[in-house]
């Protein structure tokens, strides 16, 4: 069967590992990949050889970016250019330095790539969508704040208000790395918030998953950080992944894939740790947190009413 996945985050990583294990086991798929226009030559070497990709241009900080992205999906699959959409793979995230990084939208950047985009794409596609259909949001384990969980590498989540959350300068210190590593754990703990709301939320026969690769090192994800924490990431941690502390991009990017896959069974909602359903921190299993949430990034990103003034079903 002939079928359209979105994806964000496959131009490179775990991200370009699965794009690859997608296309080579689905030959039906065709891979829709939203990235910034300098991403070109990478998904032009994805294109090569395996299968049907299609670049649109996005730029993941900017909500009218995401906006033009998805208007351009939809005319296609009405023009009958792109098969019907099944899959969405929110997998792009970014780790900044600081919490003093402001998006054109006013929001902080962090907070804006790794929650504000997924929402918005999410909001805006979940009506093309047909089910059986997948939705699958990248996370990560530094949510449960622990050494266990993150070797004590990045501060644990620091909850406050999603108005707070999504402004520059949320956390002590802003201009600190310190303070850009909390506001990543707290933008996945909300990823995981909204992951419980939108299984509530989203149709029968459109499942939503939380996704957690493990600690990866070797990714460009700590390509804004200081030269020594780069060189550890790219040089020294990887030798990590022969111990179950760490995975590689290669193993990591095969679990994303097998989860987008449905090969990795799954109740919506659920939150999957690599290649098996796990429970995700006990901070994150709030109900009232989740409801607050979700009204607050839908406010963030329609101003209100959601799509057309309207919501999802709940």
């Amino acid at each position: 069967m002939q079928s359209t996945i979105v994806m964000t985050g496959a131009s490179r990583g775990i991200g370009r590992v699965a794009a690859e294990r997608i296309l080579a086991e689905q030959p039906g798929v065709h891979l829709v990949v939203l990235a910034r226009a300098s991403s070109q030559s990478h998904l032009a070497e994805l294109a090569a050889g395996r299968g049907s990709v299609t670049h649109i241009t996005a730029d993941l900080e900017s909500l009218d970016s995401v906006r033009l992205a998805v208007h351009e999906i939809e005319a296609r699959l009405d023009g009958g250019e792109l098969p019907p959409l099944i899959g969405l793979v929110a997998n792009a995230g970014i780790q900044y330095t600081n919490v003093l990084t402001e998006t054109p939208d006013g929001f902080e950047s962090t907070f804006a790539v790794n929650v504000l985009a997924n929402h918005l794409l999410i909001r805006l596609l979940e009506p093309r969508l047909r089910a059986p259909g997948r939705i699958v949001i990248t996370v990560s384990d530094t949510h449960f704040g622990d050494f266990k969980h993150n070797l004590g590498m990045v501060p644990g989540p620091v909850w406050q208000t999603p108005a707070r959350l999504a402004r520059v300068g949320a956390h002590p210190r802003p201009e600190t790395t310190a303070a850009g590593r909390v506001a990543y754990s707290t933008s996945k703990l909300a990823a995981i918030h909204l992951v419980h709301e939108y299984a509530r939320r989203l149709p029968a026969g459109v499942d939503v998953l939380a996704f957690n690769p493990g600690f990866v090192p070797g990714t460009d994800l700590a390509r804004d950080a200081d030269p020594f924490s780069r060189f550890a990431m790219r040089r020294i941690l990887p030798a990590l992944t022969i111990t179950p502390l760490a995975n590689s991009p290669k193993t990591a990017g095969r679990h994303l894939a097998d989860v987008v896959l449905g090969k990795v069974e799954a109740v919506t909602g659920s939150y999957i740790d690599r290649d098996r359903v796990a429970r995700s921190s006990d901070e994150s299993y709030n109900r009232e947190r989740e409801a607050e949430l979700w009204v607050a990034v839908d406010q963030f990103t329609f101003g209100g009413g959601g799509r057309d003034g309207d919501v999802l079903k709940g």
